[in-house]
């Protein structure tokens, strides 16, 4: 462990191809994973997350997803609803997390909300 490690917030979003408990969960995970994988994170490091999601996914609560992953029984993990705008992406699902990071956050833009940041959306995927 560095003594450089900073609190770091970190941003992401990805689309569920449907309204279903299978299709949020697979893309939770995947949201989850290259998170995971981009900033090299272990739970420990993650103080908390919160999910929001538009209007048109309410299935099940992405945290709950999130919750069973192993080592984030510390997560501080919440979920809440997009404000609705007129035109927003489709059953989009958001993700702001604050977690300790020895080097600069990455954030994870995946599926059709690669396009909400084209800057910061990941690459190949």
């Amino acid at each position: 462990m560095s003594s450089t490690r900073q609190l770091c917030a970190l941003r992401g979003a990805t689309t569920a191809q449907s309204n279903s408990r299978e299709a949020i969960s697979e893309a939770v995970t995947e949201l989850l994973d290259d998170l995971v994988e981009r900033n090299a994170l272990e739970g420990a490091q993650i103080l908390s997350l919160t999910f929001s999601v538009t209007a048109d996914l309410d299935a099940c609560f992405p945290a709950a997803i999130a919750r069973q992953r192993s080592g984030w029984d510390g997560v501080a993990l919440l979920d809440c609803q997009q404000m609705a705008v007129q035109g927003d992406l489709e059953r989009c699902i958001r993700l702001l997390a604050h977690a300790w990071l020895d080097q600069p956050a990455r954030h994870s833009y995946l599926r059709e909300a690669a396009r909400l940041r084209p800057d910061l959306a990941s690459a190949g995927r």
